[in-house]
């Protein structure tokens, strides 16, 4: 008799749209976007998408979605009509949980009382507001389409639409910023009354207009964007804010509980160029070309790449290194029983992390970096994860 899939036992799913349109380009930013604003070209990007939930659709009958993000670029800019048609695709062939957490990214020059109504109307939860800085300066040296007072008075039309539930993104290490003008941004930005904060550290990758001329920029070095990633940690921490990740702080339980679900190995499906997704277990890519998804998803093309079923031993690498990044930490019952290895190697050296203040054990066994930590996170999980595959091919040859 065929196993038989009920509402009571279906896996949790998270799902994920890459909207990939933008009024300008940030600076810095190497996300998958267009500055083109075609209205054929998002048309034939609506009814792509739109395509391909419906087939996805067809191949999660065991799922039950708990979490939706509307990502990209800029989601707001692409507009309400858009964003509604594929939330109607989405409870049309998925199986919506009525508690969903349904999140929208926006930038404060593109949204209005109108489009924010429309989006409750909807159904969606949740915004992310990309604030990013208070100087109106940096702002404009950086690329953002906005300045801080749109930024202000974004976030009073959030609220007047009933919105419950806002996240603000910020950056540290700033062209010309200071120290002492990063806490003022906190303190302005906390006025706001966010339920949600994330705090990122600039960092310029190739190919972004920023990354060739950034010794130019006057940036923050190395220790100067350590001290404001502690001050923002010691700052939040002091206005009732929980750090549940290295970059990412809540109110009130508040945190994401879509992005939870890449840092605790939860299943995602993503849609539109460059999204990605770990579903069923296997994970894979779609392709970083708008035009070529749409064509193959048309035309019954190839829209797939880098698709690799994950091994046990990959996917206890993941949970050291994903797992440390959130305070939910890492625990031996945990580690040994999902991915039989022996967890002791790992315990001994967080337990010489923990003589240097960089990692903490918990009354309730887990194990947890500290803010102190989470600044070197990166050589402490590779460390962790040399140490993992020791003790893997020792097993091995044992056996």
């Amino acid at each position: 008799m065929p196993f038989l899939t009920t509402k009571k036992n279906k896996i949790p799913l998270g799902i994920y749209i890459h909207v990939p349109f933008c009024r300008s380009k940030c600076q810095y930013c190497d996300f998958y976007s267009l500055t083109n604003k075609d209205d054929k070209l998002m048309d034939d990007y609506l009814r792509a998408v739109c395509t391909h939930i419906k087939e996805s659709g067809a191949l999660a009958p065991g799922y039950k979605v708990d979490t939706i993000y509307f990502g990209g670029g800029t989601p707001s800019f692409f507009g309400a009509d858009g964003m509604a048609t594929i939330m109607t695709a989405i409870r049309r062939n998925f199986d919506v949980d009525s508690a969903a957490e349904i999140t929208f990214e926006a930038n404060p020059d593109s949204v209005s009382d109108k489009f924010l109504n429309r989006m409750r109307a909807e159904g969606f939860n949740r915004v992310s507001l990309g604030i990013q800085c208070d100087d109106d300066e940096i702002l404009k040296k950086i690329g953002r389409p906005h300045d801080y007072a749109q930024a202000v008075s974004a976030v009073q039309r959030i609220r007047k639409a009933g919105f419950k539930n806002l996240s603000v993104d910020l950056m540290y290490g700033l062209p010309n910023q200071t120290l002492n003008g990063w806490k003022d941004t906190l303190e302005r930005v906390l006025a706001l009354n966010p339920e949600h904060i994330s705090c990122y550290g600039l960092k310029l990758e190739e190919g972004t207009p920023m990354y060739d001329y950034k010794d130019f920029l006057n940036l923050p070095d190395d220790d100067l964007q350590a001290d404001m990633y502690l001050a923002a940690t010691e700052i939040l921490r002091a206005k009732s804010f929980r750090q549940y990740e290295i970059s990412n702080f809540a109110r009130k339980g508040l945190y994401s509980r879509h992005n939870m679900k890449y840092w605790t190995g939860g299943e995602y499906l993503g849609f539109g160029p460059n999204a990605s997704s770990d579903f069923a277990g296997r994970r894979f890519t779609i392709i970083r070309d708008l035009q070529g998804y749409i064509d193959g998803i048309k035309n019954g093309g190839e829209v797939l790449q880098d698709v690799e079923d994950i091994p046990l031993r990959e996917r206890a690498g993941e949970y050291l290194m994903m797992r440390l990044r959130t305070s939910a930490g890492i625990i031996r019952e945990e580690y040994e029983r999902q991915y039989l290895l022996p967890f002791g190697p790992i315990e001994e050296a967080l337990e010489k992390c923990r003589t240097f203040g960089h990692a903490a054990r918990g009354d309730d066994g887990r194990w947890r970096l500290t803010p102190k930590g989470f600044l070197i996170s990166n050589s402490i999980i590779s460390d962790l994860l040399l140490i993992q595959d020791g003790t893997e091919q020792m097993n091995r040859f044992s056996i």
